[in-house]
């Protein structure tokens, strides 16, 4: 089997998915065929954001022009499902942010609801609502801690800039959606160093980070997150494209997984880097020389940190060992 077959076959997680970053590109252009004639320049694989405020920038934008309903959101969530499972994507962790229900006076739980109603059969998704550092306003506290009650929400994550001081609000909100059996994550690690990392699994308790690349710089913070069972979810076009890492070969997930880390990737905001999850496999065998196996390994780690039973999580795994004999 190729190394192309193999990435193919496998079946595969994305444990870090923004709904608003996977909005397929027809979808939009179709809603302002004049405004996006084309694909944008940073789809390129040469492409390098200028810095977060950059991408955050042209992100926004096209959330802006899209998603003005819960039915916007339910037709991004079905089409990019969809096309998911052609890809043999199996389960998905994506989350929509609350920065949107806030500026586009949105329902936030009909917008939960609407992403539920879009999930087909044969994939499994959690839905998660990403709350940025200061998101927890006036007007969107009472949104935020009713979003504790909502049947079809997962979990909560933190968004954002990096370098936004995080409001007191949150250790008590993150212990609280864990009280009401909801499922805790955090961004962090990613263009701030090892002591936010820290703080997300120390003060805000989470055990799964999205990204956490930098947690390579501190050998005790890689300690702490293998002595706590700690995952990252990291997204290595992401960091390449958005200067994190200087270039493919110096992402740090190989040091990672030799260290004792479990590190799944995803794909992130494919609207902005114009990546599959494929691409995200083809970039460990190509630029850090991942074999079959590692690669099968890699994708093992998705299905072990899903919230799913036991037994579907098993039966995935079981799949990919069958495939690397």
């Amino acid at each position: 089997m190729t190394t192309a077959e193999l990435i193919h076959h496998l079946p595969k997680t994305e444990t870090h998915f923004h709904i608003e970053g996977s909005l397929p590109w027809h979808l939009l252009q179709a809603a302002h065929p004049e405004k996006y004639e084309s694909p944008p320049a940073s789809w390129s694989p040469d492409f390098r954001f200028q810095n977060f405020a950059h991408f955050e920038t042209e992100l926004l934008g096209y959330a802006a022009d899209f998603f003005n309903s819960p039915d916007r959101y339910h037709a991004c969530a079905k089409a990019v499902f969809e096309d998911a499972l052609s890809r043999n994507v199996r389960y998905i962790e994506t989350s929509f942010a609350s920065g949107c229900v806030d500026f586009l006076n949105l329902d936030g739980l009909a917008v939960c609801d609407a992403i539920r109603a879009a999930v087909p059969a044969g994939l499994e998704v959690r839905i998660f609502l990403g709350i940025h550092h200061d998101g927890y306003t006036e007007k969107m506290s009472t949104v935020l801690e009713d979003a504790l009650t909502w049947k079809n929400l997962d979990g909560i994550d933190l968004h954002g800039a990096e370098d936004v001081p995080v409001g007191d609000w949150a250790p008590g909100l993150w212990q609280r959606a864990r009280d009401a059996g909801k499922f805790t994550k955090a961004h962090a690690g990613e263009f701030m160093g090892p002591d936010f990392i820290r703080y997300a699994i120390e003060v805000l308790g989470v055990t799964r980070i999205e990204h956490g690349t930098r947690v390579i710089e501190d050998a005790s913070l890689i300690s702490l997150l293998r002595d706590r069972g700690v995952a990252l979810d990291m997204c290595p076009i992401s960091n390449l494209k958005l200067g994190v890492v200087p270039f493919a070969q110096a992402h740090p997930i190989r040091q990672l997984l030799d260290a004792g880390i479990t590190c799944t990737v995803s794909t992130d905001d494919p609207i902005s880097f114009g990546n599959h999850i494929e691409d995200e496999y083809h970039l460990l065998a190509e630029d850090l020389g991942f074999s079959h196996h590692d690669l099968a390994e890699v994708a093992k780690n998705g299905f072990k940190v899903a919230l799913a039973p036991a037994d579907w999580r098993q039966q995935q795994i079981r799949q990919i060992d069958s495939l690397i004999g």
